[in-house]
Order: structure tokens, then sequence, then C-alpha cells
């Protein structure tokens, strides 16, 4: 049997097959210390059962302090290559999350979808990366994870039917139906095997039969943001700095647990793209904004709970060596578990007068009689006055009287030892307190257990030292600490017993947790609870310290008076508002401007703002409305691409490439200064040639550029329009140097803001004569530039119709105006058509 078989470690040893480090090139063998996940393991890790050998950089020890994910991926060979399948099961969380998935060249979705889980450690097949044939996969993933332990395993437990029994024998009843969205899942099945296999040996346990949360992952409900893209627009690390909160993940998280803080994460990196899922997250914003009692109730009681999803993932483990470190744990957990179906009470009372559907869903959901019936075993055995505390001597304390009295008369007797040792040192060191007139009290830590501390200044010792006694002297300021070598053993005593209490309370809260595994499915739904609920809080909340809307949904992109989230938290005052306006038929933005007039905040704003209504959150602005995004792609300028060069312009090529094999009708996309890593011929003919491709599509496309030659393409495409940051033009109180004045305010058309070169020129200090040749020579290219793209009246009477078209379309769709203000506005339509088409007197003056 695969559980609780305790000689599957050493039947893995007997099959050994160990691949050298050194055999594979640009990979070195390294060793790690321990970690959270083993704390028992430490030395050099490829002599471990089930691995080939293991990679890490210097400083991934410390980056797992916080991750906790360990992911297994696999590829298919032959004529399923491209085809990948991942597992991925976070050890604070007893949740294993399967994903199957056809992925290009680039692998864009594996290495998003791995950016997303942070993982601690990554599996992979040896025969990924055999001397001499390292796969294209494994070396991406190497090359974008450089702080994360890759292990790799031989190619046989990869393993699709083990991989089915193993879901079959550890899946919960309530989500059993994963078999049937799995079963011809090959390789996210094989990863599966793996991963549990590799997951019991690390964690020398194996999970409780029944007792897994097991869901498949696929790419269609969520809207995808490559990690290129979450890069640049600081959705959950700053740029400048990884331990600034100045990010999209800082502005909206007000979460209380860390559940919440992982949802909000998650769906910041992943949004929705299911309206309706969408409109019921807004609508629950909303009543937490207009009901102060059910928003302050709720948050007073989600801010009680611990980390419900790693008390869950510990319950469910069944370990393999029962320690003294394991009972106390399961000790610990057990009174987590009280101080957590405790809180399902006050939960409902607070949700008890909801109106929306969702948290009345949610209230429905925690009358779940299992709560009740799982809280009453606890008790039966329990004290009803041990709770979860802070405090390490507090804590201990609790875990020592957990269990009720008369349940066991040894463990009675052991205690009551237990509390004699420790009046006994209490006793102890009042006498040597009062032996040598001394102000020592008692103290506790987990790492000394009982020792002495004393605040004294030394000018009032004997001779300015501690008598002799005393031992293990720290100071710090006037603070002693010290021990002696009766307290010393006296600890030993107390250890002892502590022990002997420990395994006895342990063999109870193992029965107990026996008689409660079957209940114990409940905690997934109130797990999923809290996470949420504590995320629409912190939405709500973050509406209440800026003026944010609701978004609304419709097949138009429209923001009045929206403003840059992140910016707004940075400056003192609030960033200047700007309008946008995206439907079908004006799917093209062409946007140009100084450098520093805003465009590059601008071009985040608007993504920002279409991921946070994605999510369910409010958006800064004055009103919205969004077509549901299914991908957001962003190529924005970094601050370190001011010095162009060849490595700056290949990065940029390979961004437009991705976004030009992946894009779609549904899509987002952000262009900001495409082309600067060379000549400016070469520039603008791939910018251009990027245009008319994407031009093609229907998706909403923001480009910003210094070539204002493609201001142009409005002429033939009338899809296209023109914008512009405006700045105006400051003389110095000298009168004889001006200077532009931002004012990071957009406008229609393009910027009449030319030759910015020359303009820097002209306040440097080249030669006069230089600069006026350049202004002419400038002059006459650009006007024959402008002679060649200039339009014509029937081309302008085209770009009317077509607008004028697309606007009638918009409005049959969308229009909720009455028959009157629909006249009127019909009129305006007609007006402003006929505005548009030149006159035969127009046409005579052009022609």
């Amino acid at each position: 049997s695969y559980f609780g078989d305790k000689s599957s470690c050493v039947e893995n040893a007997n099959t050994l097959n160990l691949t050298s480090s050194s055999s594979v090139r640009g990979l070195n063998s390294a060793c790690i210390g321990k970690t959270p996940l083993s704390s028992g393991r430490s030395g050099c890790r490829s002599h471990t059962p089930l691995m080939g050998y293991s990679v890490t950089s210097s400083s991934a020890v410390s980056a797992h302090t916080v991750a906790s994910v360990i992911v297994a991926v696999v590829e298919g060979r032959g004529l399923a290559r491209g085809e990948v399948g991942m597992a991925s099961i976070d050890l604070k969380n007893p949740e294993m999350i399967l994903s199957q998935f056809a992925d290009n060249t680039t692998y864009a979705k594996v290495i998003t979808k791995l950016k997303i889980l942070t993982p601690l450690e990554i599996i992979m097949s040896n025969t990924a990366c055999d001397a001499g044939n390292t796969t294209n996969l494994f070396s991406l993933i190497t090359e974008h994870f450089k702080n994360v332990t890759f292990t790799t395993v031989q190619r046989k437990y990869f393993n699709e039917t083990k991989g089915l029994e193993y879901i079959e024998q550890l899946c919960a009843s309530e989500f059993s139906t994963i078999f049937m969205e799995v079963q011809s899942k090959y390789y996210c099945l094989a990863a599966a095997a793996a991963l549990l296999k590799y997951v019991e040996f690390i964690q020398n346990a194996v999970y409780a039969p029944k007792s897994l949360k097991v869901r498949f992952q696929g790419s269609e409900k969520t809207a995808m943001i490559d990690s290129s893209s979450a890069q640049n627009l600081e959705l959950v690390i700053n740029n400048r700095d990884s331990r600034n909160g100045h990010t999209l993940l800082g502005v909206l998280n007000y979460t209380k647990t860390p559940g919440g803080s992982r949802r909000l994460r998650s769906n910041i990196l992943e949004p929705l793209v299911d309206a309706e899922t969408i409109n019921t997250r807004l609508d629950c914003v909303q009543e937490l904004l207009q009901d102060e009692e059910l928003f302050f109730g709720l948050q007073g009681v989600i801010s009680k709970f611990l980390d419900t999803e790693q008390l869950l993932s510990v319950l469910v483990q069944i370990p393999k060596q029962d320690t003294v470190k394991t009972a106390e744990s399961k000790i610990t957990n057990l009174i987590y578990l009280k101080h957590t179906l405790e809180l399902v009470e006050p939960l409902k009372a607070a949700l008890r007068s909801c109106n929306t559907q969702l948290l009345k869903a949610y209230y429905n959901s925690l009358e779940d009689t299992r709560f009740g019936i799982i809280l009453e075993k606890i008790t039966s055995v329990i004290n009803d006055d041990t709770r979860y505390t802070k405090g390490c001597l507090s804590m201990r304390t609790q875990k020592c009287y957990a269990v009720k009295p008369n349940i066991n008369e040894f463990l009675d007797i052991a205690r009551r030892t237990y509390t004699e040792i420790v009046d006994d040192i209490a006793g102890m060191i009042t006498q040597l307190a009062e032996k040598y007139s001394l102000p020592m009290k008692t103290s506790f830590s987990s790492a000394r257990g009982f020792f002495i501390q004393m605040n004294a200044d030394c000018s009032t010792l004997p001779n300015g030292q501690l008598p002799s006694e005393f031992t293990k002297i720290t100071k710090m300021k006037n603070t002693y600490s010290f021990t002696s070598a009766d307290l010393i053993k006296m600890n030993e005593r107390c250890q002892e017993s502590l022990r002997e209490i420990y395994h006895m309370t342990y063999l109870i809260v193992c029965k107990l947790l026996n008689e409660i595994y079957e209940h114990i499915h409940c905690l997934y739904k109130l797990s999923d609870i809290v996470s949420m609920l504590d995320m629409l809080l912190s939405f709500a909340h973050a509406c209440t310290l800026s003026d944010y809307v609701r978004p609304e949904f419709t097949d138009t992109l429209a923001i009045k008076q929206g403003w840059h989230p992140i910016l707004e938290k940075i400056a003192m005052e609030k960033p200047v508002s700007n309008n946008t306006y995206l439907t079908e038929g004006n799917n093209f933005v062409i946007i140009t401007g100084p450098n520093m007039s805003g465009k590059s905040t601008y071009l985040k704003q608007i993504a920002l703002c279409q991921i946070m209504a994605q999510i369910g959150s409010y958006v800064p602005a004055e009103y919205c409305s969004f077509r549901i995004a299914e991908q957001i792609f962003t190529r924005i300028g970094m601050d370190d691409d001011i010095e162009t060069n060849a490595s700056t312009f290949m990065k940029e090529m390979k961004e437009i490439t991705y976004i030009i094999q992946n894009a779609n009708d549904k899509s987002l996309i952000i262009i900001d200064e495409l082309g600067r890593g060379t000549s400016a011929e070469e520039g603008i003919g791939i910018c251009y040639a990027a245009c008319e491709y994407l031009l093609n599509l229907k998706a909403f496309t923001l480009f910003a550029t210094h070539f204002l030659e493609l201001c142009h393409i409005d002429a033939l495409y009338p899809n296209v329009e023109n914008y512009h940051f405006e700045v105006q033009h400051v003389r110095s109180s000298a009168g004889n140097k001006e200077k532009i004045a931002y004012t990071y305010t957009l406008s229609k058309g393009y910027t009449e803001e030319k030759n910015y070169g020359l303009k820097a020129a002209e306040v440097s200090s080249l030669p006069s004569s230089i600069i006026l040749d350049a202004k002419e020579i400038t002059s006459h290219i650009a006007q024959q530039i402008l002679h060649r793209q200039k339009s014509t009246p029937e081309m302008m009477k085209q770009r009317a119709a077509y607008q004028l078209a697309m606007r009638l379309v918009q409005t049959a769709r969308n229009s909720r105006l009455d028959p009157d203000s629909l006249r009127v506005y019909l009129k305006a339509l007609k007006k402003k058509y006929e505005a548009s088409c030149p006159t035969p007197r127009e046409n005579d003056e052009q022609q």
C-alpha cells in the first residue's frame, strides 16, 4: 500500500539510479541547508533516493523562508511535444492543483503559471536534462527561476496510471468529480504521481486517505498576463526595490489573513474573464461599502482567523515516525482547529443580514452541521478554556493542559509533576533573589527554557559582577539574562515531564482526529469562504481610502477621468486624471508626446484599471466601462532602456513577437517605445509593420511612439485615433531660454512637439550653424513624408462613414436612452458625420 508504507524509502534507495550533476552542461550540483520543508534534511541533495541531481542558487535558502509550493512539470515527447502537464501542492495547504495545456516554443503559459505559484522547488524528469540533450522547456524554466531549487527524478516516477491511483486514494469525496476531468489528461496525472511520491519522501509523512482537495485548473477561465507584463506593470513586485509595497498588490492589500493575501495575489496575476462572476464580487463590495455594520462586523471576525489552509495541511498528514516534535505539532494544531471552529458562529452572525447572492451563499455554507459535530467531539476531550494564545510559555501551558482531567490517569499524574517542577523553579528563583538581594524574576523562551532575568545597573552589583554560581550570562543595556547549574537540571526534569505529557496527549489527540477525519472536509469550504471574504473586504477598504467607482462591462473601454492607482499612493497629491475611449470602431490609439510627458504612466494606468476591474475591485475613475480582456500584453519602455543597444533591441523583438503570436480579438495590447534599439528608419519600418498586423485584429491596442510618421496611418485605417500629451512652453525670467512645462493632459490629435532632439541640441553647446543646418534638413524630409501620406477627400469620406457605422452598431447594442434622447443623439451623429466629410470647395482647395 502507498499509505503508511514506511519501507518505501528503503525500496527507492535500492533502485537508486543517480545522474551525475556534472554531466549536465551549465548546471552545478549544490548543497542546501535545512529548509522549512524538511528540517531533517541537510547536506548535498544529490544523494536522495528519488532524484538525479538538484541545483539551487546561493540565495535559494533565504527565498525558501516564504515559499512553500512544490511543482512537478513534465512535457510530452515525440508528437506530443508542446503538451505540458503540471501538478503543484502547497505544503501549507492540502490542495493539489493539476494543469495540462498546449504551449508554443516560448512556453509562456508554463512560465506564467510558475511565476504565479512562486515555487520553493520544481521537479522535472532526468530525461529533460540529459547531457547534450537538454530540452527547451528545462532551459527556459532554469533561466527564469534562478532562485528556485530544481530537482530531477527518474522518468519512471512520472507514471499516469499511478497518478490516477493516488488521486483516487487521496481525493476527498466532495471533490471526486476531478476523476472525470483528468482521467484522460495523462501528463498532469504523470506529474501528480512524481509530486506525491516526492512529497512523501521529503516530508517523511503521507496524506491521510480521502483528505486532499484536488482540482484541475485550465487556462480558459482566467485572463493571461505573461510574466514580462506582470513585471512591467509592477503587479506584485516593485521594479526598483522588491521590498517596496508600491505595487498593485500593495495598493489593494488590506487583507487580515495569509489565505486572503495569497488569494489576492493569484487573482491579480490571473484576473477573471467571466463577467457574471466579476459582477457577483462587485455586488459584495458594493454592499460592504453601503453597510458599515456588515463591513466592520466581518472584518472583526476575519482578522481572528489563523492560516486555515496551513492548519488543514498539517491535520491531514500522517507522520511516518512519532516524535516529540510531531506530537507537539498535532496538539498545537488541534488547539488551532478548536479556535477556528469557534469562529464559525460569529462569522455566521456577521453575515446574517447580508443581501447579495454570494454572501448569502457563504452564510448557507456555514450552516453545515459538520462544523458543530467536529467542535462537539473536540470539546468532549479538550478543555473549554483551551485556546490559541500568543507567547511561547502561554501556548506551552495551553498544550500541556489541553486534554480534560480524568480522561487518562497517567496524564493527570504527569501534569501534576510538571506543575510541581514549575512551582519549584519559581520558588528557587525567589530564594536566589532574596539571598543576593537582587531583583531577579523568572523568564522563559522556547530555546532556553526557564532562565533568570534582571534589570539592574552594573554599579549596584557586588564588584560590578553577578555571583559566581550564575552561568551563561548575557547583557543587553541594563537587562541581564542568566541561569545556574540547579536551574539547568530542573529544566531537564521539566522537559522530561513535558515529553511524557505530550506523548500521552498525542495518543488522545490522534484518536480524536481519527474520529473527526470523515467530517473535516467542511474546513476546505471554510478556508475558501474566509480567504474570499478577506479579499472582498480588502477591496472595500481600498475604496474607502480613495474615490474609486464600480466598473461596468460592455464592448467598450471607456474611462472618464481615470488615474494611476500606484502613483496616487506614492504622490503627495492626486495624479492628473485623463479619459480613455476604445471601441470596435476605434480600437487602435496612437499616443505621442515628448519624453516625460506621461505616456508610459498613462499606458500602465489603463492596464492596471483593466486588471482591477476583472478581479472584482472598484477602479480609480469617475466612471468606467471595460471589455473583458482574455490576454493583457504590455511592452513598456523601462528606465534602463534609455541607453539603447543590441540586447535591448533583441528584447523588444522577443516581446513583440510573443504579442503577435498570441494576441487575439479579445486582447488588450499596450506597446510603448517600440524600435528605440535600432536606427530611425528601421524603427519606423518595424513599428509600421507591427501596427498593420495588429490593425487586422479587433484587439484594443494603445501604441505610444516618438516616430511621428506613424500618426499618418489614420489616413489608411479608419479605426486609428491619434492622441497626444500636451506640454507648455515657458520662457525663463531672463527671456533668452525656453523650457517645457508638462501638463500630463491627454488631448486628441498628434503632438505638435516635433524634433525633440533639435530642442535638446539648442540648449547644448553645439554651434548655431550646425543647429540651423539640422533644422533645414529635418524640415525638408518632413515635408516629403507629409506629402506622401496626405489624406485624399475619398479617404476622409470613407473614414467618416466607417466611424458613423460603428457608432450606430454600438448604439444598437448598448443604448439605454429613451426615444427622445436617442433621437437627439442620432441627429448629433449625423452632424458629426457631415462635418467630417469634405465639401466640394474643400475638395477643390485640396486638389
